[in-house]
């Protein structure tokens, strides 16, 4: 089903949005938040911007933008996938505890902040350009992805990455030389073992946006984690 968006407010576009069919598309979308928020079992396809909080509370649907989207995508999302081609602003994934959001471009500050597992379920955000400054502030779980691609000069993620990072994992495209890593966190080049998980991600982003894989993985990789002796662990996580 074809909407035409241009002159409708959010409320409207949702009520639309949960109706019998189970594929959409959005045209003309001028920055309406809040779209899809809280819904499962939805193919949508957005041609435009977004507006903020795109797909917040996702519990399934899977969300394609053909083009940017704005600050808060996927917020507190707990299961689906945001496929955005193109890049996001700041605070995406503030909270998800499952799903996965795959941005073809880059991303602006406080990516992943909040980033937490639940149960079974690890959420997964996979970033194709640079991050903006305080990447993954006190990420709990899940996996961090950047790839660096398409960045220029550009460094692979901004200031103070893994501010308070106590759960999870961060992993970066680059050998990480020019980054400053907080104390609480151990920084360390991608072994083996770790090349086989991010080919997963790699391939998952290429299946996505056309890249190619052997291209993205002929680079060194940088593995992030919380250090065992990080006090923000010692507040968040029971021993």
């Amino acid at each position: 089903m074809i909407i035409d968006a241009e002159r409708l407010g959010n409320r409207e576009i949702n009520e639309i949005l949960r109706g019998r069919e189970k594929r959409y598309t959005l045209r003309g979308c001028t920055g309406q938040r809040f779209i899809a928020a809280g819904m499962s079992d939805k193919e949508i396809t957005i041609e435009g911007i977004p507006g903020n909080a795109l797909g917040a509370y996702l519990n399934g649907a899977r969300i394609t933008v053909k083009g940017n989207a704005q600050d808060a995508v996927g917020d507190t999302m707990n299961d689906g996938e945001i496929v955005i081609h193109g890049s996001i602003g700041d605070a995406a994934g503030y909270a998800m505890r499952g799903g996965a959001v795959f941005v073809r471009d880059s991303a602006g500050y406080r990516a992943g902040i909040h980033m937490k597992a639940y149960n079974d379920k690890i959420p997964v955000m996979v970033i194709g350009g640079y991050a903006g400054s305080f990447l993954g502030e006190y990420q709990a779980g899940g996996v961090i992805v950047v790839l660096g691609l398409h960045a220029g000069t550009k460094r692979i993620v901004g200031n103070f990455p893994c501010t308070g990072m106590h759960g999870g994992k961060m992993i970066l495209r680059s050998d990480c030389e020019e980054v400053r890593f907080p104390e609480q966190v151990h920084a360390r080049s991608a072994s083996e073992e770790d090349r086989e998980e991010i080919r997963r991600f790699v391939s998952a982003y290429c299946a996505r946006f056309g890249e190619q894989e052997e291209d993205i993985m002929d680079a060194p990789f940088t593995v992030v984690t919380p250090n065992s002796k990080n006090p923000y662990k010692q507040l968040y996580v029971a021993n």
